[in-house]
């Protein structure tokens, strides 16, 4: 052997002569089953491949390519390992010179199918098995870096290479799941196919460049289908999970994409397979990078929100295709739910990798895809700042506790919650109660920052409003009443300053009139309900303001309800069998909070008496006109009511005009009439075009054009004025000389003049 070696590098010209030779030899011994000359030929061309790397090794490789070939054509498994491990060794040389003609389509056809293995000796198996991963990643090794090559990230090749490690990936879970001996498994864990396979897959996913990685993850979505194994999730989310890690950061949008696409593309498969899809979405956006979602971010979102529309309609009409026929699939009702949720996991998993404007912008585009009759909301650009993209946010989700649905009125309050609360004093007001001492609540409070104060001088009357209309709600139950005093107690220690203190002790005295007002027609219960928030919050705002007068006033009122009607504090109502009175007429005198009492009060230690004096009336917009809440009657007249000169609520505008019934109904008339004109007068063109003469035609279009071209003169005349021309002056028809801007178009020059 050493001196062939010498001999081969003595002489490089003779190398490819001794390959066809050795080749020979070792197809004649193969044919033979002369199996000791077979390995000695190898040994030979393995120990020459090695010490060569001159530039005439090329034909001596397609000699030692040919041997591999026919070792692992051969039914013997010996045979197949030892030209795989001879192929592993090729692969790891790094050639000088470049191969134009060389293909490598077998031994990806040969490798993958050795993964598939089904020999009857399973330790056989498992070393073919391992032999054929190993040789895929010597395919890989040599091929991916060389653009000369066969691409091996082409379709043709993906579609064998991945499904055969994933294949090996699913068979070595099968086999471990028996759970071998510590010892046992000590020593084999080393050669664990499992280990090999995904290592080898990790190396070919860490090559894939931004435009291999569609084809490199299509084959794995293929077999999760061909194979059933999203239902079961589990080695899904393992094979994405190795997907995620080794692909380059920067591509993971890529793959969630795919993921996205593929879940569309099964939009009409079983409940329990978008699952395991979504599932997977899951995990890969737990695993990517913040930010990197990729360009399109309301693409994923809006995919997402289409696939739980579509469920939700699945679980309402019980078929695929909106039909009863008996041969659609049932639908199973708790598969669907169960996808639901998993789909807003997934929904809060993506947001929650994105920055803060951004999170905003979702939320604005999730409302968008809600459908509200009348509302329509338009979505600001990125460039306008955190607070207006709130502040955008704030009033379509404030629209939907309008609604006529208690559970979304709910729901809508307690998404408000969680935007107002920062410091985490939510879960201090669960529950309506008349504390004493607020101190054992250990609430969290800040100075409003000046953000803050603008926040709540743009919206704070809004938020006002809105809890004023919630309280006038007759479907409004326990848990509404209990979400609305949170509010109003996040209110006070998050965002209030003096002017919100003021505002927020109006709406309080403003609901206790509500509770007494007859002209509601509000049950007993939500009127008694009405009287305990208020008593609830305002024995809260009281200690917070620390003023001892108004505590004292606050009590005094506490202590006559708990002995004479109990029933209008918070410990009596929201329980689980109130009693309440069969009527609730005569509320009176000392059971009452005093508007007058409380202003006197707050004035001696400097709050806006003027302010605290005027009763507090909720500013009426567009939306009552739209809810159901108004007649038909109250929205034709609608007038603006002008609270107090003083009054902060009150902006600089002029006087709103009144608007009856007969402006609005002429203001219907003449733009009925207008529109009838205008199709008149469109009919007309239409019918002149179609039926009149080609040269009445021309010339209207003649006649249009020649007026255009003397606007267009005037227009010059006016704006250009060169100076002086070789023309000079012209006379008039008057015999006088008048001057003339003449246009450079019109200028003569000498010809020396002109280039």
């Amino acid at each position: 052997m050493e001196k062939l070696t010498f001999y081969a590098l003595s002489a490089p010209e003779k190398l490819d002569r001794i390959g066809a030779y050795l080749s020979e030899r070792l197809s004649r011994d193969v044919a033979r089953h002369r199996y000791g000359y077979v390995c000695i030929a190898m040994e030979a061309l393995d120990q020459l491949l090695m010490a060569c790397h001159c530039q005439s090794i090329n034909l001596f490789v397609e000699s030692f390519l040919k041997m591999v070939r026919k070792l692992l054509e051969s039914d013997k498994p010996s045979l197949q390992i030892l030209g795989t491990n001879s192929f592993v060794k090729f692969a790891n040389i790094e050639e000088d010179t470049p191969s134009y003609h060389r293909s490598y389509d077998f031994f990806v056809s040969r490798f993958s199918e050795m993964c598939h293995s089904s020999y009857e000796d399973p330790d056989i198996r498992t070393k073919i098995r391992m032999a054929g991963i190993k040789g895929l990643q010597g395919v890989v090794r040599k091929t991916v870096n060389d653009e000369l090559q066969a691409n091996i990230w082409d379709p043709q090749h993906m579609d064998k290479i991945v499904p055969s490690l994933l294949f090996n990936l699913q068979s070595g879970e099968r086999t471990e799941s028996r759970s071998p001996s510590p010892l046992q498994a000590s020593e084999k864990e080393k050669e664990s196919p499992v280990e090999l396979t995904e290592r080898c897959f990790r190396e070919l996913l860490g090559r894939a460049a931004y435009g291999n990685i569609k084809n490199a993850v299509t084959p794995v979505l293929m077999h999760l289908d061909n194979h059933s194994l999203w239902e079961g999730k589990t080695f899904a989310v393992r094979c994405f999970k190795i997907i995620m890690y080794s692909i380059q950061s920067q591509h993971s949008h890529l793959v969630i994409q795919q993921l996205l696409g593929h879940l569309d593309a099964n939009s009409k498969n079983s409940a329990t397979v978008r699952a395991g899809i979504v599932e997977v979405l899951l995990e890969a956006a737990a695993i990517a990078a913040s930010g990197s979602v990729g360009p399109t971010v309301l693409e994923v979102f809006n995919t997402l929100l289409r696939q739980l529309r579509l469920s939700v309609d699945y679980e309402l009409t019980g078929s695929y295709d909106g039909s009863t026929n008996i041969g659609t699939k049932i639908i199973k009702a708790h598969e669907e739910r169960q996808l639901q949720e998993a789909v807003i996991r997934t929904i809060g998993s993506f947001a929650n990798t994105l920055p803060t404007y951004q999170r905003s912008e979702v939320m604005l585009f999730i409302m968008g895809k809600i459908p509200v009759p009348g509302m329509h909301l338009a979505l600001p650009s990125t460039g306008s700042g955190f607070r207006s993209l709130i502040s955008s946010f704030l009033e379509p989700l404030l629209s939907f506790s309008l609604t006529e649905d208690p559970e979304v009125r709910l729901l809508v309050l307690q998404i408000l919650l969680s935007l107002i609360d920062r410091h985490d004093n939510r879960p201090k007001f669960s529950s309506i109660s008349i504390i004493s001492d607020i101190s054992v609540l250990k609430l969290k409070v800040d100075k409003c920052s000046r953000q803050d104060n603008l926040f709540m001088k743009k919206h704070g009357q809004q938020l006002y409003r809105h809890i004023y209309l919630g309280c006038k709600e007759q479907s409004s139950g326990r848990q509404h009443y209990e979400t609305l005093f949170a509010l109003l107690g996040l209110l006070s220690v998050e965002l209030a300053n003096e002017e919100v203190v003021v505002d927020l002790i109006r709406l309080a005295l403003a609901l206790q009139d509500l509770a007494l007002s007859t002209d509601e027609a509000l049950p007993v219960y939500n009127r008694c309900a009405v009287h305990a928030l208020a008593a609830a919050y305002l024995n809260l705002i009281c200690q917070l303001t620390t003023v001892p007068a108004f505590c004292q006033h606050i009590h005094e009122v506490i202590e006559v309800r708990q002995k004479e009607s109990p029933y209008l504090l918070p410990e009596d109502v929201f329980i689980e069998n109130p009693k309440l009175p069969s009527s609730l007429e005569k509320v009176e005198g000392d059971v009452l909070f005093l508007q007058s009492k409380i202003t006197e009060v707050l004035g001696g230690s400097g709050y806006n008496t003027e302010r605290l004096a005027t009763p507090y009336v909720p500013q009426f917009t567009d939306e009552d006109r739209l809810s159901k809440r108004k007649s038909i009657g109250e929205t034709i007249s609608l007038q603006v009511e002008v609270e107090s000169r003083n009054s902060p609520e009150k902006e600089e505008r002029t006087p709103a005009e009144e608007i009856t019934f007969e402006t609005l109904k002429n203001a219907i008339v003449d733009s009925v009439g207008m529109e009838e004109q205008e199709r008149e007068r469109r009919r007309q063109v239409v019918e002149k075009f179609q039926k009149a003469p080609f040269e009445e035609i021309a010339a209207h279009c003649g006649a249009r054009a020649t007026l255009l071209q003397s606007k267009l003169n005037q227009i010059f005349e006016i704006t250009i004025r060169p100076p002086p021309s070789p023309s000079g002056t012209i006379s008039s028809g008057y015999g006088q000389n008048q001057s003339r801007s003449v246009p450079i178009y019109e200028m003569k020059f000498p010809d020396l003049c002109v280039y």
